[in-house]
């Protein structure tokens, strides 16, 4: 299998690569709180792991391929803010894919995939976004192909297979305790358990559940405002027996999406999150709007003050 790590090769080394045969995959995820039980670095950590997990994957699959895997960069937008977390703006971060999806296709390389570990919606649609607008200028396939499986992955839609890979239903409480989760709790906690236990605090057992309606997900940094825990959900129900099936379906997914992508069978507008949709979530929506605001204003008070300013010179 031909795995190869992008910072480790010359470049001797990397023109030589078939680049109708390579495909380069990129993390991206940011450092950011999650409560007091687990690194900052988790996100970045699962992206790299599911990095190296899908390379592997699609090397046996494609034994012809080769698989470049690029340093995962410790970059995100919308993050909770708290000691040790680095939001990064959400353009910045579109920026920085930008030009790495740009220096690589202008270096040949057709197939360029982006994984990440970090469902902020900005985040999301950044990455997405960065992805298109490569795709669009060099004319390759850029996509980005873990948005829409992240969203479906916490809405439940995968339990089912799952429980298969786990071998066991789901209690109710179980289900229910999923449907609460979104942020350090059960699962993130869980996979940390499983790739990292040195790093989770023990007395993750102790900690109370973090339980937020949905109109109080949409205030910014719910999470820790009013001295907020940082976690959302249910660490203490941790268990690394069910991060190794989530992960194992999460990795399923992400090949199958990938290899859809390689083959044509699929465009990255068609694995895009639903964020995509939203213009509030869009890079440019802010800096737009206050243009055009701008824009209004000026012209209203222009308009407001001509006439009185004309009628006064006339009297």
């Amino acid at each position: 299998m031909s795995v190869l790590n992008l910072e480790e090769l010359s470049t001797p080394v990397l023109e030589a690569l078939d680049r109708a045969r390579t495909v380069v995959l990129l993390g991206l995820s940011p450092l950011e709180t999650h409560g007091p039980h687990l690194p900052v670095g988790v996100d970045v950590m699962a992206a790299r792991h599911l990095a190296q997990t899908v390379a592997q994957r699609l090397a046996s699959d494609r034994p012809e391929w080769t698989i470049l895997v690029g340093p995962t960069l410790p970059l995100g937008a919308f993050v909770f803010d708290a000691v040790g977390s680095i939001p990064i703006r959400q353009r910045v971060v579109r920026d920085v894919l930008l030009d790495y999806g740009g220096a690589l296709a202008r270096a040949g390389f057709r197939y360029i995939l982006v994984l990440n570990g970090h469902g902020g919606p900005g985040h999301l649609v950044a990455l997405e976004e960065a992805a298109a607008i490569v795709s669009r200028r060099h004319r390759i396939l850029m996509a980005s192909v873990t948005g829409h499986l992240a969203w479906e992955f916490l809405r439940g839609r995968y339990l089912a297979k799952v429980e298969t890979v786990l071998g066991r239903p789901l209690t109710d409480d179980e289900r229910r305790a999923f449907a609460e989760d979104a942020h350090g709790g059960w699962w993130e906690t869980s996979l940390m358990l499983l790739l990292r236990p040195d790093l989770v605090d023990a007395r993750f057992r102790a900690l109370p559940s973090a339980r937020y309606t949905f109109i109080q997900r949409l205030r910014p940094q719910y999470a820790t405002r009013r001295e907020g825990p940082g976690y959302v959900g249910h660490p203490a129900l941790a268990d690394p027996a069910f991060a190794k099936a989530a992960l194992e379906v999460l990795t399923s997914e992400v090949v199958d999406v990938a290899q859809a992508l390689l083959d044509g069978r699929l465009r990255p507008a068609q694995c895009r999150s639903p964020f995509f949709a939203i213009p509030l979530f869009r890079t440019n929506f802010w800096p737009v709007t206050g243009a055009v605001a701008l824009i209004l204003a000026t012209w209203w008070l222009a308009r407001s003050t001509y006439p009185r300013s004309r009628g006064a010179e006339t009297h």
